[in-house]
């Protein structure tokens, strides 16, 4: 099987319906070796899984030159994925010596410095698409504007969005803008159902742009932790993956989150190749109304009002 693409908006980039986040690159023991990390990815792109998703800050600013590294020893790998990065975020970190307190920056010569940097990290002229990583509340609108426009005018980012942006936000920065926001990359998972009730997805149905979902797994807790609703969601995910095709609560869990209309793209984080096999297959299981609400009712503990 492959996973299958789609386009996330109609002026956006067309994306796997899964994608593959490289946060723990620093500590993925394939990483190491740059022809390794280019095998997991020639593998994954076997399965369809296409679209890599970064950020300048991850594992303390190290990851994207760790992928970069894989891209130079291949480089034919370049025209075959989409790789999305995101700043706005600063950390302090050795990396950044000059940070003394973490920070959001949303300045211009931040955005497009970060991204500068995130290039020539990554190897690549431009990138698929940038994101503004989180709401920065000195965000001078016009300012990131300016940013996102002067580095799509350069050929530097092909598409632009935001991450954990509220619906009025995502606004605001759009309408300082000549070229639509593609996506708002947001937490999303059978344990965190905040953006089917605050707006989020209601917001990208209006806009018609579809969401990518950072863990989509509840950061491994569903699997891990203890606890009556843990339990209760754990029996009713299994009970589910009896009556349909999927082998774990993993592809059902996963499959709930692609089955809303926003049509969300899931950032998948494991390192482990056999694990993201196995989830791929979440593309495959369509759950019916009735076992999504099911699911639904197990993670609020109540049935609907």
């Amino acid at each position: 099987m492959t996973v299958s693409r789609q386009k996330i908006h109609e002026d956006g980039p067309e994306f796997s319906r899964l994608a593959w986040g490289a946060w723990r690159l620093e500590s993925d023991p394939d990483a190491a070796d740059p022809a390794k990390l280019a095998d997991k990815l020639e593998a994954l792109i076997e399965l369809g899984i296409t679209t890599i998703d970064h950020a300048d800050i991850y594992g303390g600013y190290a990851c994207e030159a760790i992928f970069g590294a894989a891209l130079k020893a291949r480089p034919g790998l370049k025209s075959r994925i989409e790789l999305v990065t995101k700043a706005g975020v600063a950390l302090v970190k050795p990396a950044r010596p000059n940070h003394v307190v973490k920070h959001y920056n949303t300045s211009k010569a931040h955005l497009v410095a970060s991204c500068e940097r995130s290039l020539t990290n990554l190897g690549v002229d431009a990138v698929d698409l940038y994101l503004i990583h989180r709401p920065d509340p000195l965000m001078d609108a016009d300012e990131a504007a300016e940013a996102l426009t002067k580095l799509r005018d350069d050929g530097k980012i092909k598409s632009a969005g935001v991450s954990n942006f509220t619906p009025f936000q995502f606004d605001l920065l759009q309408s300082r803008l000549s070229f639509p926001l593609v996506t708002n990359q947001v937490e999303h998972s059978v344990l965190h159902l905040a953006p089917l009730h605050d707006g989020t997805f209601d917001h990208c149905q209006q806009h018609r742009v579809s969401p990518m979902v950072w863990s989509p797994l509840g950061r491994a807790a569903l699997f891990g932790e203890t606890g009556e609703r843990h339990e209760r969601l754990r029996k009713v995910l299994e009970e589910i993956a009896g009556q349909t095709d999927a082998a774990d609560i993993a592809q059902v869990a996963l499959a709930f989150i692609l089955r809303h209309p926003s049509r969300p793209v899931p950032v998948l984080g494991s390192g482990k190749f056999e694990r993201l096999q196995s989830m791929a297959r979440a593309d495959t299981i369509a759950l019916d109304r009735q076992q999504w609400f099911r699911i639904w009712e197990a993670s609020n503990g109540a049935p609907v009002p």
